[in-house]
């Protein structure tokens, strides 16, 4: 009972917000009856605002429940009748307080009760209106703030768990990619990778077939996300079981084509370059398939290596041709993916493929490693480590 009965600062502002709720209403209402000609007494007036106020809104708090939770109009046809219920007792009682205290003109209590109704009921009215009105509204507003929070709720529990899974495929698409490169007498292949977001379209892979001679590839599925990185994963998979030392890039590319066309949706297809390094002969066998021309810096001048055929995963039919280069001591091979060189900087100004090649001119003496991860930090400068797409860089230097 004492807690029921507790005083505190926010009941406290909450009934004096009331009160000058009632003594605006009867402003209001005295108003208009000063506007049709009515002779009001302005205290009796206040009193009456304030007694009505009071005493309905006490009422009506108690009675809120059987009506509050109806659907419209059911719940102010139910209020309505309570409160038709309700008025004259409210009415009769008010009446009593004012004639008590400030009585408009002297008479007796009965003559005030049969000729002062009209305001009394017109506060009556508009004020259990305006309350219920504000109590409805506030109630909604409190309804769907709750839902709107559960919804949120849920939504961010479901973005964790959207981004746990996402967090586990990078894990097992980076389990994919060589966790060691494997490196050739006279030969250093490295290479970095920089998804644009937390799965990668990009591929790259560098195996050995036998003691002589690495498999060394790179390709790009159209797109971003899950979907490219699960093409991705297949692709890989049919790069090492097609790849033989007796088989030629070219021959290695139109299987894998073959089979993208039977299991790729509509409208995905692979850029794709694939070579072989032979530590022997000291040459590069390679086919391009559609991907950006891998750059071949040799006695300071740069060369595309452009010879292949289509992208992969389109036509079925297609077919790959492959060339040979050497590599020479001190002769780098640069391959890279459209992240590098389509990045954006200032103005939208693409990274470029010119870029590639003066970067590959001027920096041909570093290794592979430091070549790899500096083009990167170059176009990761360029523009401001924003990445529309994934980057990849492959790089084999000929000691």
């Amino acid at each position: 009972m004492r807690s029921a009965l507790r005083i505190t600062p926010g009941s406290l502002a909450r009934f004096f917000r009331s009160q000058v709720l009632y003594i605006a209403i009867s402003a209001i209402g005295g108003a208009t009856f000063l506007a049709i000609g009515q002779r009001i007494n302005p205290l009796t007036v206040l009193l009456f605002g304030l007694a009505i106020g009071n005493l309905t809104v006490l009422i009506t708090l108690r009675l809120h429940g059987l009506y509050a939770e109806r659907a419209f109009p059911y719940n102010w046809l139910l209020f309505l009748v309570f409160l038709l219920v309700l008025l004259i007792p409210i009415y009769v009682i008010s009446s009593a307080l004012v004639w008590l205290l400030a009585p408009p003109t002297p008479q007796t209590l009965g003559h005030l009760l049969r000729t002062g109704w009209k305001f009394p009921i017109l506060i009556t009215f508009v004020s259990s209106a305006l309350v219920f009105l504000y109590r409805t509204t506030k109630e909604k507003l409190e309804q769907r703030n709750i839902e709107l929070q559960r919804t949120v709720g849920l939504r961010a529990t479901q973005l964790e768990i959207q981004e746990q899974e996402l967090q586990r495929a990078r894990e097992i698409q980076q389990s994919l990619l060589p966790k060691e490169i494997p490196q050739l007498p006279g030969f250093e292949v490295s290479a970095a990778w920089r998804p644009a977001r937390m799965v990668s379209g990009d591929y790259y892979d560098v195996f050995r077939l036998g003691a002589n001679q690495l498999g060394v590839c790179i390709a790009d599925v159209v797109g971003k996300g899950v979907s490219s990185a699960l093409l991705m994963a297949n692709v890989q998979a049919a790069v090492r079981a097609y790849a033989s030392s007796s088989d030629s890039s070219a021959g290695l590319c139109e299987k894998v084509n073959k089979l993208l066309c039977e299991n790729v949706a509509i409208g995905k297809f692979v850029t794709f370059f694939y070579g072989v390094l032979d530590v022997k002969t000291r040459t590069f066998q390679y086919c391009n398939a559609g991907h950006p021309n891998p750059i071949r810096v040799s006695h300071g001048q740069c060369q595309m290596l452009d010879a292949g055929g289509s992208v992969l995963g389109v036509l079925p039919a297609s077919e790959h041709t492959h060339s040979m280069i050497p590599l020479e001591p001190q002769d780098r091979l640069m391959l890279f993916t459209d992240g590098i060189t389509e990045a954006e900087g200032a103005n939208a100004q693409e990274f470029g493929m010119e870029s590639v090649a003066a970067y590959a001119q001027s920096n041909n003496r570093k290794s592979a490693q430091e070549l790899s991860n500096g083009l990167l930090a170059r176009v990761s400068a360029f523009c401001e480590g924003h990445f529309q797409d994934d980057a990849t860089v492959v790089v084999a230097a000929a000691c």
